[in-house]
């Protein structure tokens, strides 16, 4: 274990020793509400259950219920949902069955994580714990891992969002990943307005999903977030483009770049202010097609809710990042 590693436990010990009562969780900092979430993680984890991997489905959780109207809004530091059918058994007649032993009797799956007899979905512990009895069927590894999240979830989209979360957790032993920057290097002139829905006519008619930041040919391109880098490669609209995804269940999309940085690769983990690439004007056509327009980039945010990902305007975001840095 690293020196890191063992610190972080220090921390959460404390914190479980003195942590007040979750129903207060309303009034604490953000920095409070992470450090018992994490504590809550590390004490339902072992060899089979990472801590990270319960968080990553906390977080993934939180970030569908924060953009669909079909879904309840989980109060509380803990925001996995069950259903009530697979909470208490589907052919219990008791709906809102908090009884262990009876719960089991009829096939659902709540347990009671935090010792009070009741099998409560509202309580962190009993959450946690249902959770981690499913990951346990299936083991640590990445494939198995990914196999406990499809018969779970049974959408391919969702595991790798998921496994995505749960790879910048590992890496970084928080999940404290909110950071964000702006995407062009501090000292380099740039102008950029509100583009996105605009009309486009390449390729067809089609709205612009994006917002276009203009500046001089080879202007370092820098990570706006934490992420884990999907895809890389020719674009025919976009050209030399690169994919990031988020703990945010946002996907990144970085256009039109004159070539990228030589150390980065698909796969990787970055973070705010990581060098990907370089301002350019390539796409349009077929591959190494450049020079159709003015160099700019093309900065584009999408949002996964579970079940499609749509685009949403990146510009009010990159305003604030502008002024944060």
């Amino acid at each position: 274990m690293s020196r890191h590693c063992i610190y972080i436990s220090i921390i959460i010990m404390f914190v479980l020793f003195f942590m007040p009562s979750v129903s207060s969780s309303q009034e604490l900092t953000q920095e409070e509400i992470y450090d018992q979430r994490m504590a809550l993680y590390f004490q339902f984890a072992d060899e089979i259950v990472p801590w990270y991997h319960l968080a990553a489905i906390d977080q993934y959780e939180r970030n569908i219920q924060q953009v669909r109207n079909d879904l309840p809004k989980k109060d509380g530091l803990i925001a996995i949902l069950f259903s009530d059918e697979y909470w208490r058994g589907a052919l219990n007649p008791h709906l809102k069955d908090t009884d262990p032993d009876s719960i089991a009797f009829f096939g659902g799956h709540g347990v009671d994580g935090n010792g009070d007899g009741v099998a409560d979905f509202n309580q962190p512990e009993d959450v946690l714990m249902t959770m981690a009895n499913h990951l346990r069927q299936f083991g640590p590894s990445e494939n198995e891992f990914k196999a406990a999240l499809w018969q779970y979830y049974k959408r391919e989209d969702t595991v790798k969002q998921i496994y995505t979360i749960a790879q910048l957790y590992e890496h970084f032993e928080t999940i404290n990943l909110d950071e964000h920057t702006f995407p062009i290097a501090k000292g380099h002139h740039y102008t950029y307005r509100g583009t996105w829905g605009s009309s486009r006519g390449w390729g067809g008619r089609r709205i612009h999903e994006g917002t276009d930041i203009f500046a001089g040919y080879g202007v370092p391109v820098l990570s706006t977030s934490y992420g884990v880098i999907e895809i890389m490669g020719w674009n025919d609209y976009g050209g030399w483009r690169i994919g990031i995804r988020d703990n945010h269940n946002t996907y990144h999309y970085f256009a039109h770049l004159a070539y990228y940085d030589k150390g980065i690769k698909e796969g990787d983990i970055v973070e705010p202010g990581t060098l990907i690439g370089f301002v350019g004007s390539s796409g349009y056509g077929k591959e190494g097609t450049s020079g159709k327009f003015p160099p700019h980039l093309h900065y584009g945010m999408y949002k996964y809710n579970g079940r499609i990902e749509w685009s949403f305007d990146p510009y009010p975001s990159l305003r604030i990042w502008e002024r944060n840095r």
